[in-house]
Formats: structure tokens, C-alpha cells, sequence
């Protein structure tokens, strides 16, 4: 467990097999800055009051509450109450998750545009499959436990999940595309604004303003998420900080703690050393 300020905690645990992440955490005040994830994020408020913005809408989780967040949908949070909040949360690899849907017969998320058709529900069987596949994973009952009560989530997490194929958009947004498609490509480099919008033959203050209206950020916003979502694997794997910074295309390691610190409220080190008791000095 690292406590990351007074009164605030987080611990978490990674499943090396399905590559799932638990987390429990207490926060109070400010939690964490808009950032997102790889995985698709399950969890469940336990006590105070959860608030966040996901899909451009305020949410306030109370405790019972189920959190149904999609990879890459961007979000924050913070307590609204001066005694905090606590919750647990699981990441689920969309490798993983695809895995066990096509089992089903329920489609491939990573061919799939995925949604949760609500961010929040008062589900509360699915609030019991996932409080025990969190116990099974983050306190290591053993495979069997923890392969019995994930196959139960995913058959009642299946339900509040709608697959469908990704809108194209008018011309402005498949534009956009192509510029987001080139931050991926490019995430490592030290790109300037004026390079793309040259790539996107667009002027560089409507390329923003477009961006900003596709996809919720700045050009430069997205790229720190993009490095950050890259950051976090590499660490989750036992890469050294320092090089995993440059790899991903930031200045140095500090500068990769300043943003992982503001994302996740965990130092690259920590965040580490948790998800495999790798510890760089």
C-alpha cells in the first residue's frame, strides 16, 4: 500500500496471468487529474460520495454504486465531502476481456467500438461479481477462485456492455482521425504543433479547435495520455523508469513522474514495484 498525501491511500495488485489490475484507494479532496486507460475499468464506491467527469458529464457515485468506465474514456475525480471516498476497481485488458467474449459468442471488443450503456448502475449482483473478483484477485484465493468469479462478472458485466461498429463521421472528424492516428505513430518523438498540422494540411489553430471538439482534449493533452497508457505497461512489466520515460517520448524521468503522479496519484517507481516488487533506486 503507498499513501500518497494525509488520510490518502492507494493498493493495488497486478494478476501476471490475465494481466487484470486491482486497486483499492481512498482519496480525499483532489484525486486525480483527466487521464485513461487501456483497460476497461469495473468497480464499486464503498464509502462517501465518488465524484468525476466521464463522457462530458458530472457523476456522483455513491456508496453501492457500480463505475462502468470503457478503454479510453477520460476522466477525473475528486470528494466532494471532506471524509473522502473509498472505492475498488479492477482493470480488465481488452486482450483479456475480448478473449472471454468471443467464448460467448458476444463479439471482439478490439474490432468493436465498446460502451457501457450507463456509467453508473445500481446493479447489485453485479456489485457482488465484482467485489468477489476483486477479493480473488488482490488477495490471491487462487486460480480457481479467481477464474470462477471472473467468469461470473463478465456474464453479468456482458449485459450493460453495447457493442457496435465505429461512426465514421462527417469529413472534419475521419480528419481528425488521421491526426490522432498519427500521435499514436509518433508518441516517442517530440512533435510540434506546426509538424501536424503540415501531416493534416490544416492551419494549426483550427487543427485544435477541431481536435478539441473530436475527442475532448488538445493535440498535446491526448499525447501525454497516449505516453502515460504506454508508461504504465512498460512499468507493469519491470522496465526501468529512466528508460521508460524515453522510450515513451518524455524529457526525462522526472518529467514522466510529474504526469504519472497527476494521473494516477502513484510515483512510476511505486506504481512498479507494486505490480511486481521490481524496486529502482
Amino acid at each position: 500500500m503507498q499513501k500518497t498525501a494525509s488520510n490518502d491511500w492507494i493498493d493495488l495488485h497486478r494478476d501476471n496471468e490475465t494481466g487484470i489490475e486491482s486497486v483499492h484507494a481512498h482519496f480525499c479532496g483532489h484525486a486525480y487529474d483527466p487521464h485513461d486507460h487501456d483497460e476497461m475499468l469495473v468497480g464499486v464506491t464503498q464509502k462517501g460520495l465518488q465524484r468525476f467527469n466521464c463522457h462530458r458529464t458530472l457523476h456522483t457515485s455513491t456508496p453501492g454504486q457500480v463505475i462502468l468506465i470503457e478503454p479510453g474514456a477520460v476522466h477525473d475525480g475528486h470528494a466532494p465531502d471532506p471524509e473522502g471516498f473509498t472505492y475498488t476497481m479492477l482493470y480488465l485488458p481488452q486482450a483479456w476481456l475480448s478473449a472471454m467474449l468471443q467464448r460467448r459468442e458476444q463479439g471482439d471488443i478490439s474490432v468493436l467500438q465498446a460502451a457501457f450503456r450507463s456509467t453508473l448502475t445500481d446493479d447489485a449482483l453485479l456489485n457482488t461479481a465484482i467485489q468477489q473478483a476483486f477479493a480473488a484477485i488482490h488477495y490471491g484465493e487462487g486460480r480457481l477462485a479467481r477464474d470462477q468469479s471472473l467468469d461470473r462478472l463478465i456474464d453479468l458485466l456482458s449485459q450493460h456492455i453495447s457493442l457496435r461498429t465505429l461512426a465514421t463521421g462527417d469529413d472534419a472528424f475521419r480528419q481528425m482521425c488521421v491526426v490522432r492516428d498519427y500521435l499514436h505513430d509518433n508518441l516517442s518523438q517530440d512533435i510540434g504543433l506546426d509538424e501536424i498540422a503540415r501531416y493534416a494540411s490544416l492551419d494549426r489553430f483550427r487543427l485544435t479547435r477541431q481536435f478539441q471538439k473530436a475527442f475532448g482534449q488538445s493535440p498535446h493533452a491526448y499525447l501525454v495520455r497516449l505516453r502515460l497508457r504506454a508508461a504504465r505497461m512498460l512499468l507493469s512489466q519491470g522496465h526501468n523508469p529512466a528508460l521508460v520515460a524515453a522510450q515513451v517520448g518524455f524529457a526525462d524521468q522526472s518529467h514522466l513522474g510529474r504526469w504519472f503522479r497527476r494521473a494516477y496519484r502513484m510515483t512510476p517507481a511505486a506504481y512498479q514495484q507494486q505490480c511486481t516488487n521490481v524496486l529502482y533506486g
